[in-house]
């Protein structure tokens, strides 16, 4: 059996704002990725700074924190074969303007500074993120019904 891993998104304020929560989970659970841990939060200034630390210092960084602690966030953690890669694919490129039609950010982004998704870029930053939204008793572990069907 192939290698399950996780990966963190969060899906930002103006798309909680505009009502895609839904949505966007359903993409998730319709492309079969596994959804094991969820939570609605109201993100302070420091969760938001630690969460985008490695900007610090760069012109975006305060508008982007600003941004992140508006409005509540729906942040995840995702579970499956591969599952980095191919939520960073669904979620298309940060600036919604170069994002394909198809992707999260094509159909409902116009502006990166409103890209309405966050996906972890790689196994290092998916941990760091995971670890810094979540306990380990907040992730839980089971068996999707369809996981079977899902892969080789």
């Amino acid at each position: 059996m192939m290698q399950k891993e996780r990966t963190f998104a969060m899906i930002k304020p103006d798309a909680v704002q505009r009502g895609f929560v839904g949505e966007i989970m359903s993409r998730f659970e319709k492309k079969g990725i596994k959804i094991v841990a969820m939570k609605l939060v109201a993100v302070d200034r420091k969760l938001a700074e630690k969460h985008y630390g490695v900007h610090k210092g760069k012109p975006f960084f305060e508008p982007t924190v600003k941004y992140i602690i508006s409005s509540p966030v729906v942040a995840m953690v995702l579970e499956g074969v591969n599952v980095i890669e191919m939520v960073r694919a669904m979620t298309g490129a940060t600036d919604p303007q170069k994002a394909a039609m198809g992707t999260i950010r094509g159909d409902y982004g116009q502006f990166i500074g409103r890209n309405i998704i966050h996906a972890s870029d790689g196994k290092d930053t998916a941990q760091f993120e995971i670890n810094l939204w979540f306990s380990s008793d907040e992730i839980a572990s089971y068996q999707r019904i369809d996981e079977d069907w899902l892969t080789e």
